[in-house]
């Protein structure tokens, strides 16, 4: 009989999607592998990979995880080819099946193209209508058909202009790697709402969502795609386009404060770094006669040094993580269900026993965690748990490739800062103001007119408005407008 899978449930954001290119390398399959393990913070439910051998192209795609899935020689032979692209999911649109695992695969009338993509587009449900009733028949629940099939509806003649054409008829937030006859091709959109850098190994020309995964191929990084620009690798030669309408460049703030790895650069620096300073920024807006700073682990981490060593409050681990709990659990018992958090975290008792404690987290989007965490700390002896969080409070849906609660079940969007607080049964509890977060990651407050990030998640500002009909609930779910099971 087989054992059921209890689904632990992520109490934080999740990550987007994270994509790989490379162009002209004996090893293009293993290098582009190596790069998605990098990037494995980015998504975890799947990942793939397609290459091209100078006459047909290749594909492999797996549930779970990279280093389960191209860990061997006999399935990384299946992917020949001196070009590869790479894609780790983290559904946001379209149910968990096979076929909506990337990179995507089509023939057209110029050729093959493959394409990798993280975000999400705010009007493909409107092009997909439209597609359907010109006859289009789409194979997967996914928003990125939409921009396989604008590439090969396009009646241009080479595979670069056919790549513009579609691009000028989607809108959202969007980072796209594309493989097509010996040539790699970058995107990013508009505003540069997701990430995409540039990277060189030897001959060999790199795109990744972040440097980590550069790094771990001894690639040397080069620069960021700009904002609205094109950049396409063709006779081991980088060439650029720039087609869209020049705009100020907004980079998603959760990239600083959350999904981008510690040790990738952002904008020059390590996101390590900004973390530190929004503890540090968080320190300054508070006033706590505390005895200890613990991190909430991982992710509190960077944060809670930062306030450590602003404040002069000693730092340590008052709670330990299993790293071993993935995010599936074989369950023996349907009782196991009640362990929740304690199957992540368990409280250090020597820590923080008769402590007076300041917890710092990165984040807080339902509370439902942090409740059961501070719980867990006056469980194992605190005297008074202080909650801060690194960021300001959560209160708008995003739209742009970020799988997050609707506004609804946002409890910053529900309740006060005082009933959050009582909710979550915390001593006192403070968000990062909006002015601190800008201070922290280098800018001396918000401007007002015009946001340098893409912060919708705090104001309300969306920098591309949804043109789809997606209401309070974020409905984006592709499958309303096909037939396609999710088997």
């Amino acid at each position: 009989m087989q054992k059921k899978r209890l689904r632990i449930h992520n109490p934080k954001l999740k990550e987007e999607c994270g994509v790989f290119g490379i162009s002209n390398s004996e090893d293009a399959s293993a290098l582009t592998a190596l790069g998605l393990h990098a990037l494995q913070h980015r998504g975890q439910e799947g990942c793939g990979i397609v290459s091209y051998d100078g006459k047909k192209y290749h594909s492999e795609k797996r549930f779970g995880l990279v280093g389960d899935n191209f860990n061997k020689q006999k399935v990384l032979k299946g992917l020949p080819g001196n070009y590869a692209i790479g894609h780790n999911r983290y559904s946001t649109t379209g149910g968990t099946t096979l076929r909506n695992l990337q990179p995507f695969y089509a023939d057209t009338n110029t050729g093959g193209i493959g394409l990798s993509h993280n975000g999400n587009l705010t009007n493909a449900i409107t092009l997909r209508k439209k597609l359907v009733e010109d006859g289009a028949i789409f194979y997967t629940t996914s928003d990125t058909e939409t921009i396989v099939q604008l590439i090969a509806k396009s009646k241009r003649n080479k595979t670069i202009d056919k790549v513009v054409d579609a691009l000028f008829q989607i809108q959202g937030g969007y980072a796209l790697v594309m493989l097509t006859q010996n040539t790699l091709i970058g995107v990013r959109d508009p505003y540069g709402i997701r990430p995409l850098v540039i990277g060189k190994v030897k001959n060999s020309y790199v795109f990744a969502s972040e440097t980590c995964a550069l790094d771990i191929i001894g690639a040397k990084y080069i620069r960021d795609v700009e904002n609205g620009e094109i950049v396409y690798v063709e006779n081991d030669k980088l060439q650029s386009l720039k087609p869209f309408p020049v705009k100020k460049i907004r980079p998603c703030v959760f990239e600083y404060i959350y999904f981008s790895r510690p040790d990738s650069i952002l904008n020059g620096e390590c996101a390590y770094e900004y973390r530190k300073r929004l503890g540090a920024e968080l320190a300054k807006e508070s006033n706590l006669n505390v005895d200890v700073v613990v991190p909430v682990p991982d992710s509190g981490n960077a944060a809670a040094i930062g306030y450590s060593k602003y404040s002069g409050i000693n730092f340590d681990l008052g709670l330990i993580r299993n790293h071993y709990v993935g995010r599936t659990f074989i369950e023996p018992a349907q009782k196991i269900r009640s362990f929740g958090v304690k199957l992540k975290l368990n409280a250090n008792k020597s820590s923080i026993k008769n402590k007076k404690i300041v917890l710092i987290d990165d984040s807080l989007v339902r509370g439902t965690t942090s409740h059961k965490i501070v719980n867990m700390l006056y469980d194992a002896g605190a005297k008074e748990v202080h909650l801060r969080i690194a960021c300001p409070e959560i209160k708008f849906p995003d739209f742009y490739g970020v799988d997050m609660p609707t506004k609804k079940e946002l409890l910053a969007a529900n309740k006060t800062v005082d009933e959050i607080c009582k909710y979550i049964n915390a001593k006192s509890l403070k968000f990062l103001s909006i002015d601190g977060l800008y201070k922290a990651i280098g800018f001396e407050g918000r401007n007002k007119i015009y946001p340098q990030l893409t912060d919708h998640y705090f104001t309300g500002e969306y920098p591309v408005k949804p043109i789809d009909e997606l209401g309070d609930n974020k409905i984006t779910q592709l499958s309303l407008l096909s037939t396609a099971s999710n088997n």
